[in-house]
């Protein structure tokens, strides 16, 4: 224990929206719960065991503070911190840590259940002799080799030197490249075992898996199931189990669960507290948190339920997350669309109609309108007032994603930039006739059909499709074939505005990222420099330039998608010349992104200084706009050379008679 008292312990919490899985109205990972605690709590108590007695939490953004969530150890003195604005993990260090403290920092990320022994950390960093210890999660393999980093650091109190005043400061991408740059040293470590850190709901469920392996010895009311059919599960003496349900371990029901006749789980499985398991219902690899309801013969599969989530009888979900939703709101939505449309517009129609006739005779005499069109006009303007009313949340959650996410912000400009285009061809959507098809019925049916798909599985990107889709369909209804074709490629471009379901972009994230740094380094090599690449990171004499997740070119591929767009909607060229440009989007974009980390890489060779650096960087991003147009008018130049054939020339004689 006397090794522990000149030691400080660092919990970095993260982000409301840490990990991007949306679970419990997007409640931090550190509050994701474990056999009736959350992960940070069972952090805290086994620091405490472990003789560590101070300990600061730290967490960014958040509305409110973990210390109003959890209950702390007595044994602990514990400082929350919530930073408003984000500092990064070593911008928690920073302000967790006096200047001039003597203490060894422990540095945890908060999401991990199974914590590993201080003794092991300890006698990690001591063999490495180093000034900070990354520790790694143990490979598969028989050998010692590491697999994914923990989130773990061990860290002399001289790392403090290393670290700004303020402002955002990384560890992986910030602090150990300035260690390295100023000689000092980093010692990587693999632990024995895995301490089942997760970001997401996969992570989550892989980290409850190796949980499961060995009994909770903390939790005192659970005891062996004796009735289970195979593998090892661990039953609360307050839980309600029928004897004709089933349980195929490793799992666990913890206080107050009830599951009726006939169900059936397969582990790796955890039901919280107060879960309802109905009759004929299975369970599989899944996670159900305190208060969810699972309906009868009902199905989960590989699944995290919400805080109060309910899965409807008769329903099979698969590979997700399932969400809390009130029922009253899911309620009216199902009733909106399954409302018969016929007499919807009959009943609206006659209300109109005997609106007009009263305004009519309140009107002067010399005032005279078109009664049909002004009742489609105003048909009009109550559909669209209608369809903003009920896709006011998605078109909201647009907005936020628009706002806070640098990939799809040039999203924002899409829904302008179409209105833009459609005033540009106004005369000929003018010659249109307006003929009304009921296909918009059939095509509105379907988009409505995606969106309940979206709402029942948790599929934000459904959803959102559906915003898109069910424009088309009323373009379809209202004005009918001839003036949707003559808008269609501006209703696509629409499309843009969407962001990208998360499975598409996390398979295209770390490929790009790769892409960025070895492209860089490539053309610096190329240029002449002395350049070294260690995975993200890019050495160029005696400077470091970490190629980060937001610096992969997604951001530019998104935008300049978005720019060839807007030239092909609003050129008079060829089809086939039209889709060359729109083709050359993505290598434009990815020439744009290597042009600027290869640029910022030989400036930072030159600049010194946070504020210049900064402030190039984002000069950078800014300057790769005027080059991707640039680009672009370029190529329509060239294909006008190469594919516009000369004109014949023809000789003129003037002559002049004298008279």
């Amino acid at each position: 224990m006397n090794k522990t008292k000149n030691i400080k312990a660092i919990i970095l919490v993260g982000h409301r929206d840490f990990g991007r899985c949306a679970l419990a109205s997007q409640l931090p990972t550190a509050m994701w719960p474990v056999a009736g605690k959350s992960v940070l709590e069972r952090l805290l108590i086994h620091i405490a065991d472990q003789g560590i007695k101070h300990v600061a939490v730290c967490s960014e953004g958040s509305d409110s503070s973990p210390a109003e969530s959890i209950h702390t150890d007595e044994r602990l003195e514990v400082e929350f911190i919530n930073e408003l604005l984000p500092v990064g993990p070593a911008g928690c260090i920073r302000a967790a840590v006096e200047p001039n403290t003597n203490s060894l920092l422990l540095v945890f990320s908060a999401s991990m259940v199974s914590p590993p022994l201080i003794d092991d950390l300890l006698n990690a960093h001591c063999e490495g002799h180093s000034d900070l210890t990354m520790l790694f999660n143990p490979g598969d393999g028989l050998d010692e080799s590491p697999s994914d980093p923990t989130g773990i650091y061990v860290c002399e109190p001289s790392v403090l030197e290393n670290i700004p005043e303020q402002g955002y400061f990384d560890i992986k991408e910030g602090l150990i490249p300035e260690m390295l740059r100023v000689g000092k040293s980093i010692h990587a470590a693999v632990l024995p075992n895995h301490v089942g850190n997760f970001r997401e709901r996969e992570g989550y469920l892989r980290a409850i898996t190796n949980y499961l392996r060995n009994p909770p010895k903390t939790d005192e009311t659970l005891g062996l199931y004796e009735q289970a059919r195979s593998g090892v599960v661990w039953i609360s003496d307050r839980a309600s189990v029928d004897q004709n349900a089933q349980i195929f371990g490793p799992a666990a029901i913890l206080d107050g669960a009830s599951i009726s006749r006939g169900a059936l789980i397969f582990g790796p499985t955890m039901v919280e507290k107060n879960v309802n398991i109905g009759e004929g219902s299975v369970v599989i690899g899944s996670v159900l948190w305190e208060g969810s309801q699972l309906g009868a013969h009902s199905e989960v599969h590989r699944c995290v339920l919400d805080y109060r989530a309910t899965v409807p009888p008769n329903i099979i979900v698969e590979e997700g997350p399932v969400l809390f939703k009130p029922r009253r709101m899911l309620s009216r939505i199902t009733a909106r669309a399954s409302r018969p449309i016929e007499s919807s517009v009959t009943k609206v129609r006659g209300v109109l109609q005997s609106g007009l006739h009263k305004i009519e005779g309140r009107l002067p005499s010399w005032l005279n309108f078109e009664k049909p069109r002004f009742l489609y006009g105003l048909a009009v303007g109550l559909i669209i007032v209608a369809f903003l009313w009920s896709y006011w949340p998605t078109i909201t959650d647009l907005w936020q994603i628009w706002q806070r996410n640098d990939e799809y912000s040039s999203g924002l400009l899409v829904p302008f930039l179409a209105v833009y285009i459609l005033w540009s061809k106004r005369t000929d959507i003018a010659g249109c006739p307006v003929k009304p098809s009921v296909w918009g019925v059939v095509a509105f049916l379907v988009a409505q059909a995606g969106r309940l798909f979206g709402l029942y599985f948790m599929y934000a990107s459904a959803e959102r499709l559906s915003v898109a889709l069910s424009i088309v369909a009323l373009v379809l209804l209202l004005f009918g074939w001839r003036l949707l074709r003559k808008v269609s490629t501006t209703l696509l471009f629409l499309f843009l505005m969407l962001p990208w379901p998360n499975r598409v972009q996390a398979l295209v994230t770390l490929p790009l990222q790769r892409w960025a740094a070895s492209s860089a380094v490539f053309s610096l090599e190329i240029l002449g420099y002395d350049v070294i690449q260690e995975g993200n990171i890019i050495h160029i004499g005696d400077s470091s330039v970490a190629v980060a997740e937001a610096c992969n070119g997604l951001r530019m591929v998104t935008a300049f998608f978005v720019i060839s767009g807007l030239v092909v909607l609003l050129i008079k060229r060829c089809w086939w010349e039209k889709l060359i440009i729109l083709a050359s989007s993505l290598p434009i974009a990815l020439f744009c992104n290597t042009t600027r980390l290869t640029v910022t890489a030989i400036v930072f060779t030159v600049l010194s200084g946070e504020y210049w650096e900064r402030m190039f960087h984002d000069f950078g991003g800014y300057a790769m706009m005027p080059l991707a147009l640039g680009a672009i008018i370029t190529e329509l130049w060239l294909l006008t050379k190469l594919t516009t054939l000369p004109t014949k020339e023809e000789v003129i004689i003037v002559t002049r008679q004298n008279k």
